[in-house]
C-alpha cells in the first residue's frame, strides 16, 4: 500500500516537472516564432546573411601624370586563375564547371604559369582530398596580364577560371622612381575584417594617397547554396568613387634626359651616388629630379637607396654655398670686387686654424675678389665673413635663404640640414660649404632668389589635382614667393659673377660651357667626413663633385643641380668630368626642347629644325620633307592623312629626334631598338593599353607588324638593356633614315 502511493507520489512529480518543461519549451518556441529571435539574434537576419553575398567594388586608383598628360601610374587589370574542384558546381555534365581532368590540366598549365606539373598537380589533388570548393597556384596563378589569361582560356579547360584585380603599373619603370613612389597591396583591419587595398608607400603615391585611392563601393544580393542569384536577389549597389588624377610638374621628355645622362655616368664612373635636379627658377616648378641608386617602382625589391637623396641626404655643399656668401656681402654693402686680398692662406687669428685655397695653399698672390669667385677661392670666402660682413651679419642671411629649414617640397621625407655655427672656425668654415650641412633642393630654392631678382620661390612638383570622372580641376598649385632675401640689384651682380666661373679664362667651370647658351653657376667639390673617425677621407676620388648652373645666364629659365659622389675615375679624368657630362647634356637639350631663344652668335648654334604643319597634311610628303632634314620618322599606318603625331608645326626639334605620324589607317610598326620614350609615345598616340617588360630597347612586340590597330587594343612589349646603347642607337637610326 505504501509502495503505490510512493508510486503515485513519483508519477505526479514526474508529470507536473515534465508538464513544467514541455510548457517552457512550448512557450520558448512560440516566443521564437512569434520574435524570430534567439538571444537577442534575429533569424529572419542570420537567415537574410546566410543567403545573401556581398562583395567590394574597387575604387580605381587615380593616375599620375606628367605636366604634359603622359601617364606615370595607373591601375593595370591583372588576373588571379583558380580551379573548381566541387562536382555540384556543375549543372550540366556537357558543359563541366569543374576540373575534370587534374593530370590533363596540370600538364597544359604547368609551361604558362613556369611551374613543375607535379606542383599543380598536387595543389589539385589535395583539394579534391580535403573537399575544398576551389583552389589557387601561389604567386605563379596571381598577377597574369590578359595575354597569359586569354592565351590559357583558349585551352578551354574545365574548372579553370580567373578573378580580375587591379596591380599598381609604372609604364616607365625606373622613371622617376623615386618623385612617384610606388603603391602596394596590403592587408587593413576595420570593423573587425581584414581586408586587401592598395596603398601609397613612398613618394607621390604616399604623400597623395588619400586624394589617389578614392572610396570603394560594394554589391549585394541574395543567392541559392550553388552562389547562384536567386530570382529576386534584393540586389544592392553602391558605386565605388574613383581616386582622383594627380598631375605633377615632371616633364616627361626633360626627366627622360635626365635618366639616361645618370644611367651612363652610374654605368661608367661607378659613383657611390648621384644626384640631379632641373627646376624653373621663376616659378619654383621641378620639371626633373633623378638620383643612383634608384629603384624600378614595378618591382621595389633589393632596394639600395629608398631615399630621394635631393631633398633627404643633406651633406657639405662644398663651394657652391659661395653664391650665398657673396650675395650678402653684396647686398650688405661691403664688397668691392675689384678689391684684391693675398690668396693661398688665411688665419683669422692665432688660435684659429689657416684656411687655405685648394691648391695647398699656394693661391694665385694678390687677385681682386671677383677673381676669387670664379677661381673658387676658400680664402677669399674665409675674408669676406670675418673681416667684412661679420659671422652673426652671415647667420641672418643663411636665415633669410631658409638654410634652416625645409623647403616645403610636396614630397614624402624631406630632411633639413644643420647650420653648425658654434664655434668662430666653424663660422669661418661655414662660408664655403664645410661643417654646416644642406640638401640640394635647400640650396636650389635659395637660387631662385639669384636668378629671379631676388625673389626666392618654393619648390613644388604637385602641378593640378583632377577629378577622374568629371575632368573638373579641383586644386591647382601655383607660384608662391617664399622670401626675399637679396635685391634685384644684387641677383644682376651675383649673376654676373656665375658667368665668370664658367666663361672667363680663369674660372673654375669652363667644363660647363654649352654650345648655344651662356651658361653661369658654381662649382663645388665637397669633402666627405670619415665615417671611422675625425676628419675628413683623403683621396682624389673621395669627394662629392657638384655644380648648380642657370641659363640663359642673362634671364635664367632654367636652374639645374648635380653631384657625384666618390666616382672611379682614371688617371687622365678629373671629378668634374662626370658631372659636366650630365650638366651638359641635360641642360642643353631641354633648353632647345623648351624652345628657349639662344644667346650665342649665330655661328656657335647647333641647327635647330622647325617643323612645318604636319596634323592633317599628306602622309608620305611630309615624312620625305622630315627625313630630308635629317629626322627620324616613323608613319604609322598606310593612310594618306596623319591624324596624330608626338610633334606639330611651329616645333623646333633637334636633328635625329624621332617623329611619329599616325595616318588614318594606323597599321602596327617594327618597334624592335625603340627606347622605352618612344614605345611609350607610340603607346599614347594610339590610345594602347600598352604593358612593358623589362628596360632598355624592345626587342619583342605582341601586335605584329603591320596588323590594323585601334584604341584600346594590348600591346606587350618585352625591353633589353643593350651592351652598347650608343651602336644600337646608332643601327636604329641608319635602318630607319
Amino acid at each position: 500500500m505504501r509502495r503505490n502511493k510512493t508510486t503515485h507520489l513519483m508519477s505526479g512529480i514526474l508529470i507536473i516537472v515534465f508538464s513544467l518543461v514541455f510548457v517552457v519549451l512550448a512557450g520558448r518556441f512560440m516566443y521564437i516564432q512569434a520574435t524570430a529571435e534567439i538571444q537577442g539574434v534575429s533569424l529572419n537576419e542570420f537567415a537574410e546573411q546566410k543567403r545573401t553575398a556581398s562583395y567590394t567594388i574597387d575604387a580605381e586608383r587615380g593616375k599620375i601624370f606628367d605636366n604634359n598628360g603622359m601617364t606615370l601610374a595607373y591601375d593595370m587589370p591583372v588576373y588571379r586563375l583558380y580551379a573548381i574542384l566541387n562536382e555540384e558546381y556543375t549543372v550540366d555534365p556537357d558543359n563541366p564547371k569543374h576540373v575534370v581532368d587534374p593530370v590533363k590540366t596540370a600538364e597544359t598549365l604547368a609551361p604558362i604559369l613556369e611551374m613543375e606539373s607535379s606542383e599543380i598537380l598536387s595543389s589539385i589533388q589535395n583539394g579534391i582530398e580535403d573537399n575544398r570548393f576551389q583552389v589557387e597556384f601561389g604567386n605563379a596563378g596571381k598577377n597574369l596580364s590578359q595575354q597569359t589569361r586569354d592565351e590559357i582560356l583558349e585551352l578551354k579547360l574545365p574548372g579553370i577560371n580567373f578573378e580580375e584585380e587591379s596591380l599598381r603599373y609604372y609604364p616607365n619603370a625606373m622613371f622617376a622612381s623615386q618623385i612617384i613612389g610606388f603603391a602596394r597591396e596590403s592587408e587593413m583591419e576595420e570593423d573587425g575584417e581584414v581586408t586587401e587595398d592598395i596603398i601609397g608607400i613612398a613618394g607621390i603615391e604616399k604623400e597623395m594617397d588619400a586624394i589617389l585611392k578614392g572610396e570603394d563601393g560594394y554589391i549585394s544580393y541574395q543567392r541559392d547554396k550553388y552562389n547562384k542569384r536567386l530570382l529576386d536577389p534584393n540586389e544592392i549597389i553602391k558605386e565605388p568613387r574613383d581616386g582622383d588624377d594627380v598631375y605633377l610638374t615632371i616633364d616627361q621628355k626633360i626627366q627622360t634626359l635626365v635618366e639616361d645622362v645618370l644611367t651612363q655616368v652610374d654605368e661608367e664612373y661607378n659613383p657611390e651616388r648621384i644626384s640631379a635636379v632641373v627646376m624653373n627658377p621663376k616659378t619654383g616648378e621641378i620639371l626633373a629630379m633623378g638620383n643612383r641608386p634608384s629603384y624600378n617602382s614595378n618591382n621595389p625589391a633589393n632596394v639600395e637607396n629608398w631615399y630621394n637623396d635631393v631633398i633627404s641626404t643633406p651633406f657639405e655643399l662644398g663651394s657652391t654655398m659661395k653664391i650665398i656668401t657673396w650675395a650678402a656681402a653684396i647686398e650688405e654693402g661691403v664688397y668691392n670686387g675689384d678689391e684684391g686680398y693675398q690668396s693661398g692662406s688665411y688665419k683669422a687669428n692665432e688660435a684659429l686654424q689657416a684656411i687655405r685655397d685648394y691648391n695647398s695653399g699656394e693661391g694665385w698672390g694678390v687677385i681682386p675678389y671677383d677673381e676669387g669667385f670664379a677661381r673658387s677661392s676658400n680664402v677669399a670666402a674665409a675674408k669676406l665673413v670675418w673681416e667684412k660682413l661679420g659671422t652673426d651679419k652671415f647667420l641672418e642671411y643663411l636665415h633669410a635663404f631658409d638654410l634652416d629649414k625645409e623647403s616645403e617640397i610636396d614630397l614624402p621625407g624631406e630632411v633639413t640640414g644643420k647650420i653648425l655655427y658654434n664655434w668662430p672656425l666653424e663660422k669661418i668654415t661655414a662660408s664655403f660649404g664645410q661643417g654646416s650641412t644642406f640638401t640640394p633642393i635647400q640650396l636650389l630654392k635659395a637660387s631662385t632668389a639669384i636668378a629671379n631678382g631676388g625673389e626666392m620661390v618654393k619648390p613644388y612638383v604637385i602641378q593640378k589635382i583632377v577629378d577622374s570622372t568629371t575632368g573638373e580641376v579641383l586644386e591647382e598649385n601655383s607660384t608662391k614667393v617664399a622670401g626675399q632675401p637679396i635685391s634685384e640689384a644684387t641677383a644682376t651682380e651675383v649673376l654676373e659673377l656665375l658667368d665668370l666661373v664658367v666663361n672667363s679664362e680663369k674660372g673654375s667651370g669652363k667644363k660647363y660651357q654649352l654650345d648655344d647658351y651662356i651658361v653661369g653657376g658654381k662649382t663645388g667639390t665637397a669633402e666627405i667626413p670619415n665615417p671611422d673617425g675625425g676628419g675628413y677621407l683623403k683621396g682624389r676620388e673621395n669627394y662629392v663633385f657638384s655644380f648648380i648652373g642657370m641659363a640663359p645666364i642673362d634671364d635664367p629659365k632654367l636652374v639645374m643641380y648635380v653631384s657625384v659622389k666618390q666616382p672611379e675615375l682614371e688617371n687622365s679624368e678629373v671629378g668634374s668630368d662626370p658631372v659636366s657630362f650630365i650638366f651638359k647634356n641635360v641642360m642643353e637639350n631641354s633648353l632647345h626642347y623648351l624652345n628657349i631663344d639662344p644667346d650665342k652668335e649665330e655661328d656657335q648654334q647647333s641647327k635647330l629644325i622647325e617643323l612645318p604643319k604636319i596634323i592633317g597634311e599628306n602622309s608620305a610628303k611630309t615624312a620625305d620633307n622630315l627625313k630630308e632634314n635629317g629626322l627620324i620618322v616613323t608613319v604609322v599606318g598606310n593612310g594618306e592623312k596623319i591624324v596624330n603625331a608626338n610633334v606639330d608645326g611651329g616645333d623646333r626639334v633637334i636633328p635625329q629626334e624621332r617623329i611619329i605620324l599616325i595616318t588614318d589607317d594606323p597599321t602596327m610598326p617594327n618597334v624592335k631598338n625603340w627606347s622605352m620614350r618612344d614605345i611609350t609615345i607610340l603607346g599614347d598616340l594610339l590610345e594602347l593599353r600598352l604593358e612593358l617588360f623589362g628596360n632598355g630597347f624592345v626587342v619583342t612586340q605582341s601586335i605584329a607588324e603591320g596588323t590594323p590597330v585601334q584604341a584600346d587594343d594590348y600591346l606587350g612589349v618585352e625591353l633589353e638593356p643593350p651592351n652598347l646603347e650608343e651602336e644600337v642607337k646608332e643601327e636604329q637610326v641608319e635602318e630607319e633614315s
